[in-house]
C-alpha cells in the first residue's frame, strides 16, 4: 500500500474517502458518531505521524471541544464495533478474492499497568516476554489484499478476576476470561453469518493444537488449515473404529466407538511414510510471480484427542507434512478437514498461505497506528481497531483501483 496515499492531499481522493466513510458508517446510531468516525479515519489515512487522538486532531486543526467529543466518541460511546467492521468487509471483501481467512494474533507493547489487558506476557510479534497487550484477529485474506474482519483483546485471568481494575478500565461484566482460540472461534462464528466469501480458516500452532477450536470450527461446517505440534497424536490410515457390545450388567450401551489400534504422533507416523508418499509440490507465490515449491506428503487420519478425551465420533480429515529434502526430520504439520479429494497443491498453498497476514500488521501498525492507542478503555480499543480496519479498508480499495489517481 502505498505511503503517498497517507499524505492525502489531492481533493480527489479525499472526496473518495469521505463517501466511503459516509457508507460504511451508517449502521452508527447517531449523527454525531458518524462524525466522530469520519473525521477520526480522516485523521488516520490522511497525515503522517503518530495516530493518537491529540496529535492527530492538532494536525487537523480542530478545537478543544471536538478533542472532547471524540475522546467520548472513543472510550465512552456504547456504539457497537462489530458494525462498522461487517460494514468494512461486506464491502471489500468481494472485492479482493477472498482465499482464506487467517486467525492470528499481535503484541502492543505498552508502559503501566493500567491499560486493559496489560501484563508482562508473551507476544509473538515482539518475540519475548513483555510488558504488551495481546489481541487476537481474524482476516479475510484474498489473492491481491487482505481484510481485517474482528478484533478482541485478550484479558490475562489476572484482569478478569481484579475488578477494581475492570471498573477503571471499562471492562463490561458480561466480558470474563477466554483463551486465545476460544476469542478466535467468537470472532470467525460472527463473521461467518455476514454476507461475505466464505473460507477456509488458517492458524498456527497455538489455535491449531486446541482440539476445541478445531472441533468448534467443524460443528459450524467451516473448513481449515491449521498447524500443530510434531507430538499430536493421530490414528493412521486404515484405523476401524467400532462401538463395544453392552457388557450384561453393565448399565447404558456404550455410544463412544474405539479404535482398533493406538495413536501415534503425527511425527511418528511421517517417519515411516514411504518415499513415493513425497511430492514436491508449488506451496507460494513471491511478489514477484514466481512459485516456491515444498516437499510434502498428505495422509488421512483421524485425530486422537476428540475422540480419547473429548468422547467424540471419530473424523476423518487431512494431515499435512513439510519435510524438506535435507532436513533431518519434517519442519511443519497441518491439521485440515477439507473434502478427501482436495487437490495437493491446493491444500500445500492454504497451508503455506497464512504469512500474508504479517503484511496486514505492517500496514495497521505502521501506517495507520493500530498500536497508537493510548487509552485505558476496553471498548475504546476496540473502537479504535474498528475505525483502523475502516482506514485500512478504504486505501485497500484504493490500491485495487485502477481508475483512483494517486497523490503526487
Amino acid at each position: 500500500m502505498e505511503a503517498a496515499l497517507l499524505e492525502m492531499s489531492a481533493s480527489e481522493p479525499r472526496e473518495r474517502l469521505l463517501a466511503f466513510v459516509d457508507e460504511v458508517v451508517r449502521p452508527l446510531p447517531h449523527v454525531r458518531q458518524r462524525e466522530n468516525a469520519l473525521l477520526y479515519v480522516r485523521g488516520l489515512v490522511e497525515l503522517g505521524g503518530r495516530k493518537s487522538l491529540q496529535p492527530t486532531l492538532v494536525r487537523l486543526g480542530e478545537s478543544p471541544a471536538r478533542y472532547e467529543s471524540l475522546q467520548q466518541f472513543l472510550a465512552d460511546s456504547p456504539w457497537d464495533p462489530r458494525l462498522l467492521l461487517r460494514a468494512c468487509a461486506e464491502r471489500v471483501a468481494p472485492e479482493i478474492g477472498v482465499l482464506a481467512w487467517v486467525v492470528d494474533d499481535t503484541g502492543i507493547k505498552k508502559d503501566g499497568s493500567h491499560s486493559p489487558g496489560v501484563k508482562r506476557q508473551w507476544s509473538g510479534t515482539l518475540g519475548k516476554i513483555d510488558n504488551c497487550q495481546v489481541t487476537v484477529s481474524v482476516h479475510a485474506v484474498g489473492a491481491s489484499a487482505t481484510l481485517p474482519l474482528g478484533w478482541r483483546l485478550y484479558l490475562p485471568e489476572e484482569w478478569c478476576d481484579d475488578r477494581e481494575r475492570r471498573a477503571k478500565a471499562k471492562i463490561p461484566a458480561a466480558v470474563g476470561f477466554e483463551t486465545k482460540p476460544a476469542l478466535a472461534g467468537t470472532l470467525i462464528e460472527a463473521a461467518a453469518d455476514w454476507q461475505i466469501p466464505l473460507a477456509p480458516i488458517l492458524a498456527d500452532q497455538a489455535y491449531g493444537d486446541d482440539s476445541d477450536f478445531r472441533s468448534r470450527l467443524s460443528e459450524l461446517e467451516l473448513d481449515y488449515v491449521v498447524a500443530v505440534a510434531a507430538h499430536t497424536s493421530v490414528y493412521p490410515p486404515g484405523t476401524s473404529f467400532v462401538v463395544p457390545a453392552r457388557r450384561e450388567g453393565a448399565g447404558r450401551p456404550p455410544s463412544v466407538a474405539s479404535a482398533d489400534r493406538k495413536a501415534e504422533s503425527v511425527r511418528a507416523l511421517a517417519e515411516r511414510l514411504p518415499a513415493k508418499a513425497w511430492k514436491t509440490l508449488p506451496c507460494r507465490t513471491t511478489p514477484a510471480g514466481e512459485d516456491v515449491a515444498g516437499r510434502f506428503a498428505f495422509v488421512r487420519v483421524v485425530a486422537a484427542h476428540p475422540v480419547l478425551r473429548d468422547r467424540k465420533p471419530p473424523r476423518e480429515g487431512w494431515l499435512i507434512i513439510e519435510w524438506p529434502e535435507h532436513q533431518e526430520a519434517p519442519t511443519d504439520y497441518w491439521l485440515s478437514n477439507l473434502a478427501p479429494k482436495t487437490p495437493r497443491e491446493r491444500l500445500a498453498r492454504l497451508a503455506r498461505l497464512r504469512w500474508t497476514i504479517e503484511l496486514d500488521y505492517r500496514q495497521l501498525k505502521g501506517e495507520l497506528g493500530l498500536d497508537h492507542y493510548e487509552g485505558r478503555s476496553y471498548p475504546g480499543f476496540h473502537h479504535h481497531c474498528a475505525l483502523v480496519t475502516c482506514a485500512h479498508a478504504f486505501l485497500t480499495l484504493e490500491r485495487l483501483c485502477p481508475k483512483a489517481r494517486r497523490p503526487d
